[in-house]
């Protein structure tokens, strides 16, 4: 960091070199790893938990879908900031999860084309005794 801020003109921001076109988990990572290394961080990992539980209120008080979304936006970043501190990539964890995901959903698509049921014609529950089923044998 010390040779990017001798190479950086003084006007410029630490973050300017992070480029925008990369995926969105990614940047908020680089972004995040960054202004840590000057010190803008949370003393521990606790802090940002506590931000997390903050930003999940503001999510359930917003009122309007544009405030919502920036809400939403908000615990991303903040569930970026955990894993950036815990050493986890999030764009490799989240795609790890949406692979999980369609593990079990295609389990259950399965077993519903065995049993003869349409999965949309399942309640809510049944569906989700499924999905309880689906990470028994599939993880």
């Amino acid at each position: 960091e010390a040779l990017k801020r001798e190479e950086r003109a003084a006007d410029t921001s630490i973050l300017a070199g992070v480029p925008e076109q990369m995926p969105a988990l990614g940047y908020s990572q680089a972004i995040q790893r960054r202004v840590a290394q000057v010190g803008f961080d949370w003393e521990d990992i606790d802090g940002v938990i506590d931000k997390l539980a903050e930003e999940v209120s503001e999510f359930k008080q917003a009122d309007t879908e544009e405030s919502k979304a920036q809400e939403f936006g908000d615990i991303l970043f903040t569930l970026v900031n955990i894993a950036r501190r815990l050493g986890v990539d999030s764009e490799a964890a989240l795609r790890e999860a949406n692979k999980k995901f369609f593990r079990r959903f295609t389990y259950m698509e399965e077993v519903c084309r065995q049993r003869g049921v349409n999965i949309g014609d399942l309640s809510f529950a049944e569906q989700n005794a499924l999905w309880e089923e689906a990470k028994k044998v599939g993880g």
